[in-house]
């Protein structure tokens, strides 16, 4: 079977969009539906995998919808729904719970760093995220995903998924008229620059919306004056700037903000360097500033236009949900008939 060179990516609704969510994914997003057939999410069921309050969990929908539409995502070259609206999602989920083996989640290590010492406690959905997330993707026989380092083991878990089913079903598939493997082995998209933005005030952790200090996020909401507010009180050492990228070993918060920079001129760390090398921060810092108000500014006000009266954004997800579906019932039709289910 020859499967089409298609991409699906989601971003779940569980908090205000920031510069990392940017950076390491939607800005991604926007070339790849030039060059492949491209279906973008907001993967709203994995965010109620722990709780959320109903209102926020609407607005965060629209926020990241918003915000698809705002960096330049087209809803006539892209698929952009809500996971919600196609419950073919959770079809396929389950099933691929009884093709999934519990080792394989018990292995999964953000499992563990989100459940801690509560793990009795979680919810069942939390453990069984990863199947979900393979079910997103093969619903759609997905080729390529762009996803973060973080997501990598999830991934793998997907190729694992889709290997187990095709070799399980081998038999029917082919009785069923299809011809080689079922599912894709999906491959993962390269990593972009800064795909992991760190915070302003700890080079050491990554940006979050949970972070104890609002100076350490810029969220994609933020106007002009907050974006430049929060560059320049972000923590830096002593030191100017070095010529070359390996000048930044061992100082986080420089290697973090030069690499904002380059991932929002579009431009690699050494050129970066070899503009600001022996330049000190109040050099940097406020150009840094007046390039990120410059990026994000307008997409913000962007934003905001179409969050003030969201029904373009309700038509955005639902026609993206209708088209979404057409595809999706029609793997799920040929998987009800592989797995045996009468219709």
């Amino acid at each position: 079977m020859a499967f089409t060179d298609r991409v699906f990516s989601g971003i779940k609704p569980s908090g205000d969009l920031h510069l990392g969510n940017y950076l390491g994914a939607i800005r991604r997003f926007v070339p790849l539906q030039d060059t492949h057939q491209t279906i973008y999410c907001v993967v709203d069921m994995h965010a109620i995998t722990v709780w959320q309050n109903p209102a926020d969990l609407k607005r965060w929908t629209y926020e990241i919808a918003a915000a698809y539409i705002a960096a330049g995502l087209d809803p006539k070259k892209s698929i952009i729904f809500n996971q919600s609206q196609v419950i073919e999602h959770a079809e396929l989920s389950w099933i691929f719970n009884c093709v999934a083996r519990m080792g394989w989640m018990e292995r999964m290590t953000q499992f563990k760093d989100k459940a801690g010492a509560n793990s009795e406690n979680v919810s069942l959905g939390l453990f069984a995220y990863p199947s979900l997330m393979a079910a997103d993707i093969l619903l759609y026989k997905s080729t390529a995903v762009p996803v973060g380092e973080d997501q990598r083991q999830h991934l793998e878990l997907t190729r694992d998924i889709a290997k187990k089913f095709n070799h399980d079903f081998k038999k029917q598939i082919k009785a069923n008229g299809h011809r080689g493997d079922f599912f894709p082995v999906t491959e993962t998209m390269a990593a972009g620059p800064a795909m992991r933005v760190k915070s302003l005030k700890d080079g050491s952790k990554k940006m979050s919306k949970s972070d104890a200090s609002d100076l350490s996020t810029i969220y994609m909401m933020d106007d002009a004056d907050l974006i430049a507010k929060k560059i320049k009180r972000a923590t830096t050492d002593a030191d100017a700037l070095p010529s070359e990228e390996a000048g930044l070993a061992g100082r986080a918060e420089a290697e973090n903000l030069v690499g904002i920079y380059a991932a929002l001129a579009n431009r690699t760390v050494d050129e970066v360097l070899a503009e600001f090398g022996g330049q000190g921060w109040g050099v940097f810092k406020p150009a840094l500033a007046e390039l990120a108000v410059e990026k994000l500014a307008p997409m913000a006000d962007e934003m905001r236009r179409h969050l003030e009266d969201p029904t373009e954004i309700e038509n955005i997800l639902r026609d993206g949900a209708g088209r979404a579906r057409a595809i999706a019932e029609e793997t799920m039709q040929a998987v009800r008939a592989i797995v045996g289910f009468v219709r």
